[in-house]
């Protein structure tokens, strides 16, 4: 029996989204430590799996590493399509518990596109091997297709950079009551309507918030700055997306982001992907004021929701091989991908 624990991630946006530039995409984010997703998998003769998106996942796990079959179990899963890379987490947890089940390496890089994930923002792949803050560098311009490419007909975009986050830094982050954000074919055609038109001036300014103020903030452990930077490049992306999600920020993020950013408590808040999770920088010693800041957000917008406040997550998922008659063996993490626990 194999468990997999990996983290949430915030996604940021983009580095440029206009074919007038050389290179596309770019995904800018950070690993969190929470909420998870942990998965369980052991040898089986066939795909035994309660939960349908995982279901799906271990029967491609299986093809892909032609074995006979397996057993998975979703203890804790990630909310689906509010912009914590659920999709993407699980798909990779399940594969790599289903490939350490039956003694194989994940190779979970390579295997992310056959998996139908890591088209587009290296992000969640690269937080899932090593986590961090982590700058993806993109595909080449001429390589963007109108139509989207069959599953493992791309490689995930490589890691451009990558830093480890302060330990004492959080990310408050809520869940409004809203409708999910894009994703599958929606979200296909939103990117695709958006790159079509995008202003490739944005990327300019992108880019240089990204060089100038995000990535020396981060060496330099000036919390303040990096807030500050990063929800810039995300109202930054909100100008590229306006038309799609109906502004900057999609309903009713944009009245809570106002709002949350009115605390001392919060450097730079923004909207995860395509949302409806929103986020705020702070530290260890402003946590618990940047969560009731988020909440009164959500209540001055008469929007439920949920709060939580995460460290960040400077390690890759978890795999572990738990002790026989262990109870609950997965509440502990192992080490990371690619070195196994026992």
């Amino acid at each position: 029996m194999v468990q997999v624990t990996a983290g949430a991630r915030l996604h940021f946006g983009f580095q440029n989204l206009s074919l007038a530039h050389e290179r596309l995409y770019g995904g800018v984010g950070v690993a969190l430590d929470e909420p998870r997703v942990r998965v369980e998998a052991t040898p089986a003769r066939s795909v035994d799996c309660d939960h349908p998106a995982a279901r799906e996942y271990a029967r491609r796990a299986v093809d892909l590493l032609d074995v006979p079959g397996t057993a998975v179990t979703v203890h804790e899963a990630l909310p689906r399509h509010v912009g914590l890379g659920s999709g993407t987490q699980l798909a990779l947890s399940v594969f790599a518990a289903v490939a350490r089940a039956h003694d194989r390496e994940p190779a979970v890089r390579e295997r992310a596109p056959d998996l139908d994930r890591g088209g587009r923002s290296g992000v969640g792949v690269a937080t899932f091997e090593r986590g961090g803050f982590v700058v993806d560098a993109g595909h080449p311009v001429e390589r963007f297709t109108a139509d989207r490419p069959a599953p493992g007909e791309w490689s995930v975009p490589a890691v451009a950079a990558r830093h480890p986050v302060p330990d004492d830094w959080r990310f408050v982050v809520a869940l409004p009551d809203a409708e999910p954000g894009r994703n599958g074919d929606d979200e296909d055609d939103s990117m695709r309507s958006v790159v079509e038109r995008a202003d490739p001036a944005v990327a300019d300014d992108i880019g240089a918030v990204l060089l100038r103020r995000a990535l020396p903030a981060i060496t330099e452990r000036d919390c303040e700055t990096f807030g500050d930077a990063v929800a810039e490049i995300g109202r930054l992306n909100g100008a590229w997306y306006a038309d799609e999600q109906g502004g900057v920020y999609r309903p009713p993020v944009g009245d809570v982001v106002a709002r949350l950013r009115e605390s001392s408590a919060v450097t730079g808040a923004g909207q995860s992907s395509w949302g409806p999770a929103l986020y705020g920088v702070t530290d260890r010693d402003r946590a618990d004021a940047a969560r009731e800041a988020a909440r009164t957000a959500l209540d001055a917008v008469g929007c439920g929701g949920e709060v939580l406040v995460a460290r960040p997550r400077n390690r890759g998922a978890n795999v572990r091989e738990p002790e026989a008659g262990s109870s609950d063996a997965g509440s502990a993490d192992g080490g990371p991908v690619g070195e196994r626990k026992r």
